[in-house]
């Protein structure tokens, strides 16, 4: 059984000898285009009438929402695992994930015949821990927060021969996500904006570097006000954690920011937004009675990015990427009975 021992990392994350931190290329994303799309259907791109009327453009809706796990992350799973080194498929993959990774993951595993493990915090989503079992993987509850669960499976990694699959420092990864940039620019290739949800930055990466790059559009990262780690990384140039982190929005809940991903945001988004949670609440119960659309509320960030710009958006084309539909049954209930 292979074991590694990590190499120095850029950020506080731990990096193994076999990430390599060089950012994809469009001809990565071409590449795994040729395989995502043989274990995945093309997501729809759909005009909002209420959205466009609201905001006074013409927005689209990338609904990733609709992919086999509920959210985009499975894309960059399929392709990333695809590749897998031989010498690990018997040992298998460890991720740390509050969710939407680790369902890409092991999504990606059992479609490959590869064993998986995740590791989650102690709170995690029940419905994204459920569907993670799901698809074959072993779920490990570990610590009060995403960090504490994923120094954890860095360990795990280190004792055991898993292969660790970084949350965003993997180019595969990446590179499989900007698959949906591709078939945007395909559909609409005149978009004006794309507004993409921040958590650790791999969507806003992969849709900068290929709608940002191929239809010139302008790409919009927004993050929570309340867990602003990648914020601070992209405006300050910096990779030392955030202090603050306290938002309910899970797939936003990260302090550290990770450094393949900062590097591709401060090259390809044209502008970093920090929301409200209040804002993201909005947008998970305004998305479900006008579109009768589910999505979490790490979803919402590009809604609430697009309204909080809409003088600057107003008779523009506009995508809003919808990341994810995973919310579960309470959070959603008390939402719309709160909001």
């Amino acid at each position: 059984m292979a074991r590694y021992d990590p190499v120095d990392s850029p950020d506080e994350t731990t990096m193994f000898p076999y990430h390599d931190p060089t950012p994809p290329t469009i001809r990565d994303v071409y590449a795994a285009r040729g395989v995502v799309s043989r274990h995945l259907h093309r997501t729809p791109l759909v005009r909002s009438d209420a959205l466009s009327a609201e905001l006074g453009a013409d927005v689209y809706l990338k609904r990733e929402e609709t992919l086999p796990t509920g959210a985009f992350k499975v894309r960059g799973g399929v392709n990333l695992v695809s590749q897998l080194d031989a010498e690990f498929r018997e040992a298998g993959l460890i991720a740390a994930s509050t969710g939407n990774h680790g369902q890409s993951v092991a999504y990606a595993g059992e479609q490959f015949d590869v064993p998986v493990h995740i590791a989650v915090p102690e709170d995690a989503n029940p419905d994204k821990v459920a569907a993670m079992e799901r698809y074959g993987a072993t779920v490990h509850l570990r610590g009060d927060t995403f960090d504490e669960a994923r120094e954890w499976a860095e360990q795990q990694a280190i004792e055991e021969g898993y292969r660790y699959v970084h949350s965003a420092n993997e180019p595969a990864l990446l590179a499989g996500i900007g698959t949906a940039g591709i078939e945007i620019v395909e559909e609409l290739p005149d978009v004006d904006y794309v507004f993409c949800p921040i958590g650790g930055g791999s969507s806003a990466s992969a849709y900068g570097l290929t709608v940002g790059q191929l239809a010139d559009a302008k790409v919009i990262g927004a993050q929570s006000a309340s867990a602003p780690g990648m914020h601070r990384a992209w405006a300050e140039d910096t990779l030392e954690p955030a202090d603050e982190m306290d938002t309910f929005a899970e797939g936003l809940a990260t302090s550290v920011p990770f450094a393949l991903t900062t590097q591709m945001l401060r090259e390809h988004l044209a502008d970093f937004l920090l929301v409200e949670d209040e804002a993201l609440r909005q947008g998970v119960v305004s998305m479900f009675e006008e579109e009768h659309i589910v999505m979490e509320g790490a979803c919402a960030a590009s809604l609430a990015g697009a309204r909080q710009m809409a003088d600057e958006i107003a008779g523009s084309t506009v995508v809003l990427q919808l990341s994810g539909r995973n919310i579960d049954r309470a959070t959603f209930l008390e939402l719309l009975d709160e909001v």
